[in-house]
């Protein structure tokens, strides 16, 4: 389908600038994740079809396309880890690997009518407000776009985060991230590094352990890991579900309540510490190995770093061709890998296991405010947004995964259909008014950070460990240190009072009219009734 998008003249430098046609949205939307997809899903079901999805790959799926190394697997349970609006009955067990979630992901941008929405191979390279029009202004890797409204939607995981180690670019092996795993590459009996001990990590190791020759697995700080609860799901259950949904929205519910509780101790360190003694055990169980089992016991409360989960990872590390070298790194050589210790291993691969940029991801270098300055210069003392979802300074702009939105016991999914509706609100919001603009009110803003500084202190997570829930700074800016529903809460009706709004500026083309289509494709119609 050829969606016709209204145009503008663009005013970039040049001989062509009177003629290049610029195309205008109301809303573009960066990213085709959970985030983004879900974000433009909501948009069709109001009646919203003036938008645009910008996407830098050639699919949609977002960190569960990219990320195809061996063992993937979600640690969150299929029956939450999925929209509300979209059950699907044909979850084949209750922790589903990367592909199926992928293809989920597929389906509901073909079943809701969003692809002809998204432009593949978009990545955003430059976002800009223009005071004097009103609008963001784009520039993607495949040409210019303009918008009334901003969703970034790209996700906390999305950028692979690379440790700067000294000689790194000399190492004559391979090297590359779990996020970007090189299937063409066969480990079969090399001497193999996996670097970082992590959720990636705990799913690598134990999947490519029985084929490599050695493996050398180099930790930081070793994580508390419980059993994974996973089972198939009968064809019986699966009939059921999708005859009868609601039973599987009870099951749904169940597992998003018996998680919720978590919350009580990880706001209560003290119950947190009786907790890990007892996960312990899961450890002493499956390592046989005593001095082993010293490197594998963390030092730490439970629930300040991630709490992992695994069946096979401990067993993995057990075995005969598996070193776990505790030793920081002090750099690598053409064909090793040299700790502080002066210990040289010599390696023909390095797996970075090292996780993603998340208090300090790029785009924020790239989105511009009306004071002229990045959001990444806005938050060079620590990360901050109203409700996780809206800056001072940043008009028409909305973050989702933004900053306290992050958990360490629930659904990630909860979080964003909670900002969905919270976007929407303001939407509605800015037409009721006949508005241009809306941003938050610097001093709601302000607030809302000191509240969460303020609920953060003497909980697991700010215990006293080295976690990615922290930024350069040492503060947790990550974590929404409460019961998620108490989020939902929040952001269940748009609160206009902590917003300033500002009508059309005198003097704009009202004939830059944002049309992204007359009305949206039947299919996502009528999908959209079905299920608003």
């Amino acid at each position: 389908m050829d969606l016709q998008a209204s145009t503008e003249t663009s005013e970039r430098p040049g001989p062509t600038a009177a003629s290049e046609q610029v195309p205008h949205h109301r809303i573009a939307i960066l990213g085709a994740g959970f985030g983004g997809l879900g974000m433009a899903i909501r948009l069709l079901q109001t009646g919203e079809n003036d938008f645009v999805v910008l996407e830098k790959a050639d699919d949609v799926g977002g960190a569960w396309r990219d990320n195809t190394y061996p063992g993937c697997q979600c640690d969150v349970a299929s029956t939450i880890y999925s929209y509300s609006f979209a059950q699907n009955p044909n979850w084949t067990r209750t922790f589903a690997w990367q592909g199926e979630i992928l293809q989920y992901l597929r389906d509901c941008a073909d079943n809701f009518g969003v692809r002809p929405y998204i432009r593949f191979g978009h990545e955003v390279e430059q976002a800009r407000w223009d005071e004097a029009a009103q609008r963001w202004r784009l520039q993607t890797s495949a040409g210019r776009f303009s918008a009334d409204i901003l969703v970034l939607g790209q996700g906390g995981l999305s950028a692979p985060s690379m440790p700067d180690i000294p000689g790194l670019d000399n190492f004559e092996g391979a090297v590359f991230h779990s996020a970007n795993w090189d299937h063409d590459h066969d480990l079969s009996g090399e001497r193999v590094a996996v670097v970082g001990t992590g959720a990636s990590a705990i799913q690598v190791i134990p999947a490519i352990q029985p084929r490599v020759g050695e493996m050398k697995v180099f930790q930081r700080t070793p994580a508390y890991v419980v059993p994974r609860i996973d089972h198939e799901f009968s064809d019986t259950k699966k009939s059921l579900f999708k005859r009868v949904p609601f039973l599987q929205k009870l099951d749904r519910f169940r597992e998003y309540a018996t998680r919720e509780f978590v919350v009580m101790g990880m706001v209560r360190p003290k119950m947190m510490k009786r907790a890990g003694k007892r996960v312990l055990q899961h450890m002493r169980d499956q390592v046989k190995d005593r001095e082993l089992r010293k490197k594998l016991t963390p030092n730490y409360t439970l629930g300040c770093k991630r709490i992992l989960i695994s069946n096979d990872y401990y067993p993995a590390l057990d075995q005969p061709n598996v070193d776990v070298i505790t030793d920081s790194i002090d750099r690598v050589t053409a064909n090793s890998i040299v700790t502080k210790d002066g210990q040289r291993y010599d390696v023909d691969t390095i797996i970075m296991c090292t996780g993603f940029k998340v208090t300090n991801h790029p785009v924020m270098e790239m989105v511009f405010g009306s004071d002229g300055r990045s959001i990444g210069e806005h938050w060079k003392e620590g990360a901050a947004a109203y409700l996780g979802t809206t800056i001072a300074g940043f008009p028409n702009l909305f973050l989702l995964s933004g900053p306290y939105t992050g958990l360490g016991h629930n659904s990630m999914i909860y979080m964003l259909e909670s900002q969905f509706e919270y976007i929407l609100g303001a939407l509605s919001a800015l037409q009721q008014r006949q508005a241009a603009t809306l941003q938050v009110r610097a001093e709601a803003a302000m607030a809302f950070d000191q509240e969460m500084q303020d609920k953060l202190e003497g909980t697991v997570w700010t215990s006293g460990c080295a976690s990615w829930y922290l930024d350069e700074n040492g503060r947790n800016t990550t974590v929404w240190p409460d019961f998620s529903f108490r989020f939902r809460n929040r952001t269940r009706k748009f609160d206009a009072m902590n917003y300033d709004f500002e009508t059309r500026a005198a003097g704009r083309d009202e004939g830059e009219q944002s049309a992204g289509v007359s009305e949206p494709p039947a299919q996502a119609r009528d999908q959209a009734r079905d299920v608003a």
